[in-house]
């Protein structure tokens, strides 16, 4: 449903473009984490690179913040190893229910068995 009243519309000034494309393209830095750290929408830092690429914005050499190279970089490993986590919880659980199942289903087999076995 669309929303009635005026729009929030952003505007950025060059030098703030050109730094988010250099953040951009640090190695081992992507673009959805760059857009989430400067809250924009990813796809409009990508409009910003091509304008850079194709000479649109033209910012004297941005400085690029320490910090903030190092925390992007450091969010970027978190994102990895809280991945790697889940897959392993998700295998965990897979084992337990697997352990759990076995055990009822043997446990199960060894009570109607069980009235048998019985000698005389």
């Amino acid at each position: 449903m669309a929303r009635s009243g005026p729009r929030k519309v952003s505007r950025y000034g060059d030098p703030f473009k050109a730094t988010a494309v250099k953040l951009s393209s640090l190695p081992g830095v992507q673009i959805k984490d760059v857009a989430a750290a400067l809250d924009i929408h990813p796809f409009m830092l990508s409009l910003w690179r091509k304008q850079v690429r194709d000479g649109v914005i033209v910012a004297k050499s941005a400085r690029l913040d320490v910090q903030t190279v190092a925390e992007l970089r450091r969010r970027r490993g978190l994102e990895r190893r809280y991945k790697v986590l889940k897959e392993e919880h998700e295998l965990l659980k897979k084992a337990i229910r697997f352990a759990s199942d076995r055990r009822r289903k043997s446990s199960s087999s060894s009570r109607q068995t069980g009235g048998s076995t019985k000698s005389r």
